[in-house]
């Protein structure tokens, strides 16, 4: 039975609901904080040995040497062939867009001079290396590595560690082949918190990378945190989300199967749909319930739609935009007649899909921007994964004898001004009498 909540905007206590609605509480509990803390002190003073222990520990492996936890380049390259040609051809077909879109993000350096001589400007350059975390087990996602190893390799990364858990020795072929095709420099089978550490602080055999990037567990996740500050990390993702604003002339089953889309990651994703017509918020409700025993993963999809999805009937579109400000989405469906012009609208959101054909989940594939989004609203101040990522910015500051002297000047009073004589007097010695 689905219970999904229905939300009016002109209720009075549609704020106070929706506030409710869209709280998400992604703090570690205690035993979480204490257990990451001691896997990330223990591989920091004890590298290799440490990882080994807690391969086997958790992962259930029979290991002795870190070798034995490397996955060898050819390996990868054999996945290619293992698995299905059809899965293959997808693979590759995902990857040349996702490369194509991503060369468009490339930054330039740039420089300008000034009158007197000056010359200012900004260099770009390419993090040495980065390490991705890929969730293994059961679940093969065969695409996280294709987003996250691929804005990489086009930004210039020289070398890219990817660690993706194997527990009980079983190896996904399709992630091997995904990493192929990325161009991954090196592989090992480790996991959790353990890997985290291993990256960031580096081992005798695994290299201490930059940043680190790519989803994980709530271990992996605190992990992340904890290390930051050492190297970089991409975000601390929580729950998928979608959010989709519909004018009522959408197929009402295509919209309930793009709510279910997202629902069926985990019972804490959230599952949002906003229209001005009450009516067709009725029809995907029904669609919804008529859908939902089709559905492999029903349980899940049901307690998610259950727990944090929504309905909301809004006075216009115009109100759909404001509410949708307000939320902030991950993955927002623009499923109206003139979606760019709504588009323009939009100030906060991971990702806009403009159109009744634009499935959400092309974007989670192969349509070519990035899938590792900004979630819990924090698209009011961060962008989806991208090469930009992978690059740094250095300023460049060559002054002239010219220019040393108006400079010189302006940054002695600044200096004096806030009592730091060696700084003013560094910028004097250059003034001419």
């Amino acid at each position: 039975m689905i219970n999904i909540k229905q939300l009016n905007s002109s209720d009075s206590d549609f704020q106070q609901n929706l506030d409710a609605l869209l709280a998400w509480e992604s703090v570690s509990d205690t035993a979480v904080t204490d257990t990451v803390k001691e896997i990330l002190a223990d591989v920091k003073a004890k590298g290799d040995k440490a990882v080994i222990d807690y391969s086997c520990r958790f992962d259930r492996l029979d290991v002795k040497t870190m070798a034995e936890l490397e996955i060898p380049l050819s390996r990868a390259q054999a996945s290619l062939e293992l698995i299905p040609q059809e899965q293959r051809q997808a693979l590759e077909a995902a990857a040349a867009r996702v490369r194509s879109y991503h060369e468009h993000q490339k930054q330039d350096s740039w420089t300008y001079t000034e009158a007197d001589g000056t010359v200012l400007g900004q260099q770009i350059t390419a993090l040495d290396r980065a390490g991705l975390y890929v969730p293994g087990g059961k679940a093969a996602y065969p695409s996280s590595v294709l987003m996250n190893a691929i804005p990489a390799k086009v930004a210039g990364v020289e070398e890219l560690i990817m660690v993706v858990p194997t527990p009980d020795g079983v190896v996904n072929d399709l992630v091997l082949a995904a990493a192929a095709i990325s161009d991954v420099d090196r592989i090992f089978t480790i996991g959790g918190a353990q890997a985290v550490a291993a990256l960031a602080y580096g081992t005798e055999t695994v290299p201490q990378v930059d940043k680190i990037v790519g989803p994980g567990n709530i271990y992996v996740a605190t992990a992340k945190g904890m290390v930051f500050g050492t190297v970089g990390i991409d975000m601390i993702a929580g729950p998928s989300e979608i959010l989709v604003i519909c004018d009522g002339k959408t197929d009402p089953e295509w919209i309930a199967m793009d709510l279910f889309s997202q629902a069926e990651h985990d019972e804490d994703a959230q599952s949002i749909l906003i229209s001005d017509d009450a009516d067709f918020l009725s029809k995907v409700k029904e669609a919804i319930e008529r859908l939902l025993p089709t559905m492999e993963r029903q349980e899940i999809i049901s307690t998610s739609l259950n727990d944090r999805g929504a309905l909301i009937l809004v006075e216009d579109l115009d109100e759909a935009v404001e509410v949708c400000n307000f939320i902030a989405p991950e993955h927002l469906e623009l499923s109206v007649d003139d979606p760019m012009a709504m588009s323009k609208k939009i100030r906060h959101a991971g990702a806009i899909f403009m159109g009744r054909y634009t499935a959400e989940a092309l974007g989670d594939y192969c349509a070519g921007p990035n899938h590792v989004l900004p979630t819990s609203r924090t698209a009011r101040f961060s962008s989806p994964l991208g090469v930009y990522d992978f690059q740094k910015r250095s300023s460049l500051i060559q002054v002239s004898e010219q220019g040393a002297q108006s400079l010189g000047q302006i940054a002695s009073v600044l200096a004096r001004g806030e009592s730091l004589t060696a700084h003013a007097r560094s910028a004097e010695y250059r003034l001419k009498d």
